[in-house]
């Protein structure tokens, strides 16, 4: 092999690296925007990546394609590491004939799609493209569908992450939302089946882009991303932090850290919670005293905010916490935060992570759009969510626990391992209030000061049957502990819990109320 060989490599490797040339990348960086290789560079761990199929061309011959050359089929694809642990990536190059999909574009999506699943790794999906490149046709629709195909076999075996970081429409949306997690950058990134002027055009309405389908569109309003950030740098660091809670694939644990601090009694936790069972109170203060160094990763924080969803650390060892927020909703369960709740109970059990739940929770929201709306199947969805999850399952009852939604928040019926509630908890089919209402409406009426007789049967119910100890009575709740035990008594729940095993009857799988 001569050296005329090897410069000839080397050449080649520049032109392909070089993307769609300077002009397209300095337009790339105007715009905030990094590109397909200095992502991969920026989001892997230092020196990590390994290029694959860099050579790879389309053979396209229609409306003039035979005579482009497209650098990299746009999209770079490979694998690294991060925090020395394997992941394979691909990235659009929007620089490359804007990042568009034709038939060999796919294949190289689905060769790291495939040695993803095959080496157990988890699979990196960096979308920036101007959609289906329309010169391949139905070859082009043909690499989406295989796409599809192998993030569906992909689901739950590995974990998958989207990060959008342009434009990302059409038939393009569908395997960022067949994955696991879909980060959006503020401002950059855009998704949607249908763009605005195809919307003007049909319907009549005018919307930009941005809100359309921009970041916080999809955070706060469709719940269709889980994260939005300010940069594509901070986007990252994100993706990095997420990463660490999880396993590498559905046969492995998440990384254990160690943590000496295993039996500390926090005095004062349950000042956090006020008095007055109808006053609000941020949950989210409580989540960060109990769990290790005070650091919880919340998972779609402006969704539904009256669910909280997220992983830290309890003992070193990586949990998902589901807990209700009494600030929002008064911490009710509506249409939105059932299916939040829900996808998040599901991916935990896929990947062998423990579910915590933190609750304090009145009811179902009640209304008539709720109910129009289905609340009846996505309430449901809960309930088969947890009764399907086989991993640890830890319930504690800080203050409300109300009908069908103590039973939703996982209740020992529906497969807990151990619930343990304060004893300032309340455990009935209905608030003292409305139970009052109901059970002693006539008593009420015929007294000479309704008022007054009203607050007493309110008094007798709470005494009586809202509280912990009768269902403590009956087994339905294993302890009632001091707020200031709430840490330790979940590490050894955890510590417990962690050989379990279940088995279940054999079956294709179960057909949840969608």
């Amino acid at each position: 092999m001569g050296q005329e060989d090897i410069q000839e490599l080397r050449d080649r490797k520049e032109k392909i690296e070089a993307g769609g040339g300077k002009k397209r990348v300095d337009k790339q960086h105007k715009k905030g925007k990094y590109t397909a290789r200095e992502r991969i560079e920026k989001l892997l761990d230092n020196n990590s990546f390994v290029e694959m199929d860099a050579f790879v061309e389309h053979r396209c011959t229609n409306f003039g394609m035979e005579d482009r050359y497209v650098p990299g089929e746009g999209v770079v694809t490979g694998y690294g590491t991060i925090e020395n642990r394997l992941v394979f990536i691909f990235a659009q190059d929007f620089t490359s004939l804007g990042g568009s999909l034709g038939e060999m574009h796919a294949k190289k999506i689905n060769k790291v799609q495939k040695m993803a699943i095959e080496k157990g790794a988890p699979l990196i999906g960096i979308n920036d493209s101007g959609g289906a490149r329309i010169q391949e046709g139905v070859d082009a629709l043909s690499g989406y569908g295989t796409i599809f195909q192998k993030n569906v076999i992909a689901s739950g075996v590995i974990p998958q992450f989207s990060l959008i970081m342009g434009p990302c429409a059409g038939g393009a949306v569908y395997s960022p939302a067949l994955t696991d997690f879909i980060f959006m950058v503020d401002q950059t990134s855009k998704m949607f089946i249908t763009g605005p002027s195809v919307i003007k055009t049909v319907t009549g309405e005018e919307v930009s882009a941005e809100k359309l389908g921009g970041a916080m569109t999809h955070n706060k309003i469709s719940g269709v991303a889980d994260f939005a950030t300010s940069d594509e740098d901070q986007c990252f660091e994100r993706l990095r932090k997420l990463f660490s809670y999880l396993p590498s694939n559905n046969l492995e644990d998440a990384p254990m850290l160690e943590n000496d601090n295993l039996n500390q009694v926090i005095e004062d936790l349950e000042e956090i919670v006020p008095d007055n069972p109808n006053k609000a109170y941020n949950m989210l203060d409580l989540i960060e005293k109990i769990v290790d160094q005070g650091d919880f990763f919340e998972v779609k924080p402006y969704y539904a905010k009256n669910v909280i969803i997220g992983f830290a650390r309890l003992g070193g060892r990586s949990v998902g916490i589901i807990a209700n927020q009494p600030n929002h909703l008064a911490g009710c369960l509506n249409i939105k935060a059932s299916n939040k709740a829900s996808r998040f109970i599901r991916f935990c059990d896929s990947f062998n992570i423990p579910v915590v739940n933190l609750i304090d929770v009145p009811g179902f929201l009640p209304g008539v759009d709720q109910e129009y709306n289905g609340i009846i199947k996505d309430g449901a969805k809960m309930l088969y969510a947890y009764s399907e999850a086989t991993v640890p399952k830890i319930s504690i009852i800080i203050r409300k626990a109300y009908g069908g939604s103590y039973l939703a928040m996982c209740s020992k019926e529906l497969g807990a391992d151990q619930v343990l509630a304060w004893p300032s908890s309340e455990i009935a089919v209905m608030g003292p209030e409305g139970a009052a209402n109901v059970v002693f409406r006539k008593e009420i009426k015929k007294s000479d000061n309704p008022q007054e007789k009203r607050q007493e049967k309110i008094d007798d119910y709470r005494e009586s049957f809202a509280n912990p100890y009768v269902a403590a009575s009956r087994g339905y709740i294993d302890d009632v502990i001091e707020p200031a035990d709430t840490r330790k008594r979940i590490i050894s729940a955890l510590e417990m819990t962690s050989s379990k095993r279940e088995n279940r009857p054999a079956k294709k799988h179960g057909n949840i109320p969608l």
